[in-house]
């Protein structure tokens, strides 16, 4: 047998092994997104956050499994270019029926890139990404459920709705669930005219997530169609239908970057990203791919948009992103494109006090929590490259003066080991500035209520300044400055002593011991950098946050096993 028959059949048989390793994935993560129905009929919340953990980490296991069964296939001809090319080439046949084939593409890509790290990027070798068939393409018919509604008992339909999805708990009372969906349905949708409800339709699949299970689809009148996301909860006594959303706006929301990973155990995921396109068509792709929990997939997707628009705004730079420069991360933007782009720099202002790992651990610990719609989801990318052209100066002098660690420069391109990658928010304290007295209460309140939400689900922001919050196109504050973030659990929150005479009270600096972990609440005033007014209002509405004992309070629930309740979705949307 010929050298070249022998790297023919090697090849085979590691495309082959690529291919395998990816479905024992797919298998994985079908496996630990089916335990979902379990923990929200058992109300096991604790444990479906354990899942949602694992699965998170199911991705780098599985790659890691499958370059060791690589290893040991080619020995040591594992990273010789000839041979990945026939790999490739018998990858790509091997795909050629699949109606998934991006998902499996990203795969082999990332186990070439880990390969090929050092040695840049192969177009022959990988799948580039602006090459990957996007999900548009895909018109495969994703399952549903069809309802025709009746003008005289609309109910009905949503009995037979509520009675198609069996759970092994039973309803409290199904029949007053039914009618308060059909009547919040008519109401949402009035202004459709008379009999605004025809038909309601409804993906097979559950989605999952935190305390809920949500039916989700779309509803139908004479001539226009709107979403429709039923969302139940089982309260201990049994199910019941909590809250009906019909507004694109709130189901963005729901879908949106700030929000945890449903688990929906989809058979084909690209057709179901067509259909949620359907409902949210200004949505990115990339974050519908990420919000089902394919992540890398929503890397890839987001890589190619970006770099598509990229290279169609040919004469555009990049440049810093507009608001006050952090002394942990430098950040840059184009401004044509809603991303931007965060570097460790390599050394940190006082007062910070972290190292590198430290940083780079933060923003995983965030990969991993409940993000209650207040933190940024944020995508780590590797060894990206842009053309040097295309920096800005004064950005390009930053990069290569404070990030040398994380970037290489020569006169053709930038190359950056590491940068994490979020959707451009407006920073609030710019946002504050630029509002209306109404606008600016309405962000400093719902930026209190944005730390009251993290803090009920164990997160503690660590810098409170509006400089590290941002405000989304619908008005909502979020997190997504991480490198002081932690756990409430770990904090010490302790009530400011009381002075012991006037040197004490007048003195600048405290007088007491303060321990690494120790937090004042008392003192939260200064620290949130709000506008006196706002201030005042933060304290009369949430006065909670500025009370030790509240905090105190929180970490003995967690101690105890008790998670509180955020739900998803304002108040006006719960049905009575």
């Amino acid at each position: 047998m010929s050298p070249i028959d022998i790297d023919a059949e090697l090849a085979q048989r590691m495309a082959s092994a690529i291919r395998d390793g990816f479905e024992d994935y797919h298998a994985g993560f079908a496996a630990i997104t089916a335990r979902a129905k379990g923990r929200f009929e058992q109300r096991q919340w604790e444990v479906a956050q354990q899942d949602a953990v694992e699965r998170i980490g199911l991705y780098d296991r599985c790659i890691a499994s499958c370059m060791e069964t690589l290893r040991l296939l080619a020995g040591d001809a594992i990273g010789e270019r000839a041979l990945w090319l026939q790999v490739h080439a018998r990858y790509t046949s091997l795909l050629s029926t699949l109606i998934d084939a991006e998902l499996y593409k990203t795969f082999y890509n990332t186990l070439a890139r880990r390969l090929f790290a050092t040695r840049g990027v192969d177009g022959q070798v990988e799948f580039l990404a602006l090459d990957v068939e996007p999900s548009d393409a895909i018109t495969h018919p994703v399952a549903r459920h069809v309802y025709a509604v009746s003008a005289h008992r609309p109910a009905d339909a949503v009995m037979r709705v509520l009675g198609d999805y069996r759970f092994g708990v039973p309803y409290v009372h199904q029949l007053r669930c039914a009618a308060a969906v059909s009547i919040r349905l008519q109401d949402d949708l009035a202004h459709w005219g008379t009999h605004p409800v025809r038909g309601i339709e409804l993906l097979d699949t559950v989605f999952y997530r935190e305390r809920r299970a949500y039916l989700v689809g779309r509803v139908f009148g004479e001539h226009r169609f709107s979403p429709c996301i039923i969302a139940l909860v089982n309260d201990g006594q049994g199910l019941r239908a909590d809250a009906v959303l019909t507004r694109r706006a709130d189901v963005a929301h729901l879908f949106g970057v700030s929000r945890s990973y449903f688990h929906a155990n989809l058979s084909n995921v690209g057709d179901a990203v067509v259909f949620l396109r359907s409902l949210l068509p200004g949505k990115p792709i990339d974050e519908i791919y990420t919000v089902l929990g394919r992540a890398k997939q929503g890397k890839t997707e987001r890589y190619r948009t970006f770099f598509r628009h990229f290279q169609e705004q040919a004469n555009e730079q990049l440049v810093h992103a507009e608001g006050t420069p952090g002394m942990v991360m430098a950040v840059f933007t184009l401004p044509s494109y809603p991303l931007v782009f965060k570097l460790i720099r390599d050394r940190f202002a006082w007062p910070k006090a972290m190292s590198r790992q430290q940083v780079e651990d933060k923003y995983a610990l965030v990969f991993n929590l409940d993000r209650v719609g207040r933190l940024l989801d944020a995508q780590p990318y590797r060894h990206q490259r842009f053309p040097t052209r295309r920096f800005a100066p004064a950005l390009l002098k930053e990069l290569r003066e404070q990030c040398a660690l994380s970037v290489q420069v020569n006169d053709e391109t930038v190359e950056i080991a590491l940068c994490y990658v979020q959707r451009r928010f407006r920073p609030l304290n710019l946002y504050l500035r630029e509002q209306g007295p109404t606008g600016v209460r309405a962000a400093a309140l719902d930026y209190a209520q944005a730390i009251t939400d993290m803090a009920r689900n164990n997160i503690f922001p660590g810098d409170m300044l509006p400089k590290n919050f941002g405000v989304s196109r619908h008005g909502r504050a979020v997190f997504y400055d991480y490198d002081e973030l932690c756990l409430v659990s770990d904090c010490v929150f302790r009530d400011w002593p009381t002075p012991r005479n006037e040197e004490d009270a007048m003195s600048d600096e405290p007088w007491f011991h303060v321990g690494p972990r120790d937090v004042f609440p008392q003192r939260f005033g200064p620290f949130m950098g709000l506008p006196a007014l706002e201030l005042t209002a933060v304290r009369e509405h949430y006065g909670h946050l500025f009370d030790p004992a509240w905090w105190r309070d929180l970490q003995q629930q967690f101690a105890d096993g008790v998670l509180p309740d955020t739900p998803p979705y304002a108040r006006e949307h719960r049905l009575a």
